[in-house]
C-alpha cells in the first residue's frame, strides 16, 4: 500500500475522531474505520501522527475541554467532562491536571481568553508579527438596514489593519483538503505546497470553477496545543458526493452562524487579524464562540491585488453570549 493511501485512511480516522470526540471510542471502532486490523492501526497510527492512539484522542477531548472552560465560563465543569467524552468527572479532573497541571476550576478563573494559556503553560504563542488588543471596535448601523449587524476594528498599534465584520448564517461546505499537522505561522511556501497540490488534483478533474471556495481549516488552538501537533486543512469547496483518494480527504465545513472579519493583510499580520477578531470585537459582540473550527477564506491571490495584500475572511464560529 503507497503512502498515500495510509495518510488517506489516518485523515479519516482524524476526522472521525473530531466529530465523535464526545463519545466512546475504540481500538476496533476506530481501525474500522481505517479499514485496516486492529493490530497494524495503532502502530501506523502512531508512526504518522506521533504519538500513540489512545493519547491522541486524550489530547484532543482535553483541547476542546480547555477551550470550552474558556468560552462557555458559566457551562458547568460535569457538564464539559461528560461532553469531552470523560466516563467520569473523576477521570477528566485527573486527566485534566495531568495535561494542564492544575485543576479545571483554577484553568477557567485564572484564563479569561485563550491568549493567556501560552503565559499560564510557559510557552509562546504560536502567532506572526506583534499582536495588539489596543483598538477601537465600532458597531455601525447601515442606512436604510436597521437590523443588520456590523462592526468596524481599527487596530491602534497597527495602523494598517483594519476590518468590517458581520454576521451570516451558512449551510454546510462540501470541500476536498490536504491536511497539514506540524507548524505553519508564518510558512508561505507549506500553504503554498499545500493548495498547489490541492488544484493540482482537482484541475483535471473540473472541480475548479469561478465559484470555487478556497479555504484553510484550523483545527487547533496554537495557544492550547504543542506547535508540532497543530492540524490544517487547505481545502477547496466542491460539489457534495465528491469523491475523494490518496492524499485527498473529503469533509463539510459546518453550517451556522459565523462572524466574518475582512481583513487585507501584509503575510506576517495574519497572527494580528486573529488576535483583534478574538479579543478585540469577540468581547464587545454580545456573541461568544461556538464548538465549530474557525476557517480562512482567501478571496483572490496576493498578485491580484494592487498592493499585493492578502485579502481574506477569517470565520468564526459564533452563538448569544451566556
Amino acid at each position: 500500500m503507497a503512502e498515500k493511501d495510509y495518510i488517506a485512511r489516518i485523515n479519516r480516522v482524524i476526522d472521525y475522531i473530531e466529530e465523535h470526540k464526545g463519545e466512546p471510542l475504540t481500538l476496533d471502532e476506530l481501525a474500522g474505520v481505517a479499514h485496516l486490523s486492529p493490530f497494524h492501526f495503532h502502530r501506523i497510527f502512531r508512526a504518522f501522527m506521533r504519538e500513540p492512539l489512545g493519547k491522541y484522542v486524550q489530547r484532543i477531548r482535553l483541547n476542546w475541554a480547555a477551550a470550552k472552560l474558556v468560552n462557555d465560563p458559566y457551562v458547568p465543569i460535569t457538564r464539559i467532562a461528560h461532553d469531552s467524552g470523560f466516563a467520569s468527572s473523576a477521570s477528566f479532573a485527573h486527566a485534566f491536571k495531568q495535561q494542564w497541571g492544575m485543576s479545571a476550576k483554577v484553568f477557567r478563573t485564572t484564563n479569561t481568553t485563550l491568549r493567556n494559556v501560552d503565559q499560564l503553560i510557559g510557552k509562546n504563542p504560536i502567532t506572526t508579527g506583534n499582536p495588539s488588543v489596543e483598538g477601537e471596535v465600532q458597531l455601525v448601523v447601515p442606512s436604510g438596514v436597521p437590523f443588520t449587524q456590523h462592526w468596524r476594528i481599527t487596530m491602534k498599534q497597527a495602523a494598517s489593519l483594519t476590518a468590517d465584520v458581520k454576521i451570516r448564517d451558512i449551510d454546510p461546505i462540501p470541500v476536498i483538503y490536504v491536511r497539514h499537522v506540524g507548524p505553519y505561522a508564518g510558512d508561505e511556501q507549506l500553504f503554498t505546497r499545500l493548495f498547489t497540490k490541492l488544484y493540482t488534483w482537482a484541475g483535471p478533474r473540473d472541480l475548479i470553477s469561478p465559484d470555487s471556495q478556497v479555504i484553510t481549516i484550523y483545527h487547533d488552538s496554537p495557544e492550547v496545543v504543542e506547535e508540532e501537533k497543530l492540524r490544517i486543512s487547505c481545502c477547496l469547496s466542491v460539489p457534495e458526493g465528491t469523491k475523494s483518494e490518496g492524499e485527498i480527504g473529503t469533509m463539510t465545513v459546518p453550517g451556522g452562524r459565523y462572524a466574518i472579519a475582512h481583513f487585507e493583510l501584509n503575510p506576517d499580520q495574519y497572527g494580528d487579524a486573529w488576535m483583534a477578531v478574538y479579543a478585540g470585537w469577540l468581547p464587545e459582540s454580545g456573541y461568544a464562540c461556538d464548538d465549530r473550527p474557525s476557517f480562512e477564506r482567501y478571496l483572490r491571490s496576493p498578485e491580484e491585488h494592487p498592493e499585493h495584500k492578502h485579502d481574506v475572511e477569517l470565520w468564526m464560529p459564533v452563538k448569544p453570549a451566556q
